[in-house]
């Protein structure tokens, strides 16, 4: 008998295979007081367990294929992180050293007063950092284990030979099952646990498998061999379906591995619409080694570089200037002269680093984040301008500031760009000229166009913030998310007088955020006239290909009816309904 199940979307396509489960949960653990004399010997095997654990990670961190996406380095960079951080080590200590707990009753007792306070938190970003710490925390109980009694981590299985690939079916996955995942080469994977800004969802949009998240009782309904159909498109799961069904989704999935060829044809060919305008594609990446699967993908340069990685990344607070240096000067030398926009560092709200000492907000996205942050901190702020001047000199540098609302702070940035540059003409140091640009992502911004366009050289639109900021929603908070539409008549206007005013004032403006690495999303913006896009590289073809397809003039004249009409979600769907039938009958 069928099954249908539903999670969250996080990676669209189509996948059919045979169900390959993958155990993991909680190891369990028995409670034991135990002697003052045993107190030095728990302690020792807390520091056994923690040390192999790390050991096991830097095996597994060196050994990342080629070609595995970048991002499985970092996770696995995070769970380091957090396993060489004292915060909760010190607490088992503790524990071990006052109670006379074992370590693993103390281990999993601290374990339960960290996730008490990450179920508290109101910010939806750090409450998906909760299954870091519990799977840190697996980690080296499994070693505690294997240190007492010899056992042996389990490892993800490995897909079986058969006519149809597998899928992996899981509670949970930490970013070492997913490396394994990465080495068996998966067609899809189903997960009970994860949302959308979870690292399992993060590293299934960058490998561009077909996913489902948020499955809830999956890995308990599913049986191993089960035939499975994953529609990333509808977020759903069918199990064992009926012979129809499943014609249906193989004859899908032929059309998108065809589909994956003929886009595949067109990176070397330019994004030019077919009434002759040409169309800029950039890419968004975390990291320098980013710029080569960037580069790979046909892109132009580089849209938006976040720099927080390394500022989330770093054992202190805020990384010194000659490190910041070598990871901007990596990147811009890879683009080989191509151009390079890094934002300045966005924290605050869903990104605060460890040990930053940062006290909670009570709104966070209302509260000390990206400029605002920075404008608290000079002294940091120009180590980071220093460090971007410096990199300029190796190549074109565009420095992209977030969350600019006001012209005090306009002033102030222009004031410690220009006493950055100071600083390195004083010590001698060379260093380059920059472009400054803003991100247009709260509607002050949107609405205050013309003192944004006098006082920066570009502009670039963040869609997700200023939707969010526009409609007051939090997309991730799952009360409110349906209210989250970026086809809502206000997001829709304050884009397109945005960009029009920019594409009239022949001043630069691109969309950065999500929306523009959806093919869905292209033909409005276009439309709107938009000539520059930067989105995930893997995003960047299918783009291509909508512009190449698309005429601006009659787009132009469609945006204008959207703009119009009551009801702006029903007009877009129609269009693509219309595209899409063309598109087949060309085919």
């Amino acid at each position: 008998m069928s099954i249908l199940l539903q999670g969250l979307v996080v990676t669209r396509g189509t996948a059919v295979g045979r169900a390959v489960l993958f155990e993991s949960g909680r190891i369990p653990v028995t409670h034991a007081l135990i002697e003052a004399h045993q107190v030095e010997t728990e302690l020792a095997r807390l520091h056994a367990a923690r040390a192999a654990a790390v050991t096991e990670l830097e095996h597994l961190r060196a050994d990342i294929p080629a070609g595995a996406p970048v991002e499985l380095a970092a996770l696995l960079d995070v769970h380091l992180l957090l396993l060489q951080d004292d915060a909760m080590t010190d607490g088992v200590r503790r524990r071990i050293t006052e109670q006379h707990n074992n370590a693993e009753w103390a281990l999993v007792a601290e374990l339960e007063e960290f996730t008490r306070r990450f179920d508290q938190m109101q910010d939806s970003y750090l409450r998906e950092r909760k299954p870091d710490i519990e799977q840190v925390v697996e980690r080296v109980l499994q070693q505690l284990q294997a240190g007492r009694r010899g056992a042996a981590r389990s490892e993800a299985p490995a897909p079986q030979a058969d006519e149809w690939p597998a899928i992996l079916v899981a509670h949970d996955l930490s970013p070492a099952d997913l490396l394994q995942l990465a080495k068996n080469r998966f067609a899809g994977f189903v997960i009970d646990a994860g949302g959308q800004a979870s690292h399992t969802a993060i590293v299934a949009r960058s490998l561009d498998l077909p996913a489902v998240l948020g499955a809830r009782s999956a890995s308990r309904l599913v049986r191993a061999g089960d035939l499975l159909v994953i529609d990333g498109n509808a977020g759903g799961v069918i199990v064992d379906p009926p012979a129809a069904v499943l014609s249906d989704y193989v004859a899908r999935q032929r059309r998108e591995v065809q589909q994956r060829q003929v886009l595949a044809r067109l990176k070397k060919t330019p994004a030019v619409t077919l009434d002759g305008e040409a169309v800029e594609l950039l890419a968004n990446i975390e990291q320098p080694d980013d710029v080569a699967g960037a580069l790979e993908s046909g892109a132009a340069g580089i849209g938006l570089f976040r720099s927080e990685f390394l500022f989330m990344d770093a054992a202190a607070p805020e990384p010194d200037e000659e490190r910041q240096y070598a990871f901007y000067a990596r990147a811009v030398e890879a683009l080989h002269g191509l151009p390079m926009t890094i934002r300045t560092v966005d924290l605050g709200a869903d990104k605060t680093p460890a040990g930053s000492g940062v006290e909670p907000e009570s709104n966070p996205a209302l509260g000390v984040r990206g400029i605002r942050r920075s404008l608290l901190r000079p002294d940091v702020f120009l180590m980071q301008l220093r460090a971007l001047l410096r990199a300029a000199a190796l190549g074109p540098v565009r420095v992209l500031i977030p969350m600019v609302s006001h012209v005090q702070q306009i002033r102030q940035v222009r004031g410690l760009l220009a006493r950055a540059c100071g600083q390195l003409e004083a010590s001698g140091r060379a260093h380059g000229p920059v472009k400054l640009g803003a991100m247009i992502e709260v509607p002050a911004a949107a609405l205050a166009l013309p003192l944004f366009q006098r006082a920066f050289d570009f502009l670039s639109i963040g869609t997700n913030d200023l939707i969010q900021y526009t409609l007051a929603v939090d997309r991730s908070e799952e009360s409110v998310a349906g209210l989250y539409d970026p086809l809502h008549p206000a997001v829709l206007r304050l884009l397109a007088s945005t960009i029009g005013a920019c594409r009239q004032s022949k001043h630069e403006i691109t969309v950065c955020g999500e929306l523009a690495g959806d093919p869905d999303w292209t033909d409005l913006l276009l439309g709107m006239g938009l000539r520059s896009f930067s989105m995930n590289p893997a995003r960047l073809l299918a783009v291509k290909q909508k512009i190449r397809q698309a005429d601006c003039r009659q787009l132009e004249r469609w945006v204008q009816r959207v703009l119009e009409s009551d009801d702006p979600a029903a007009a877009v769907s129609a269009h693509l309904k219309h595209a899409s039938v063309a598109l087949r009958s060309a085919a």
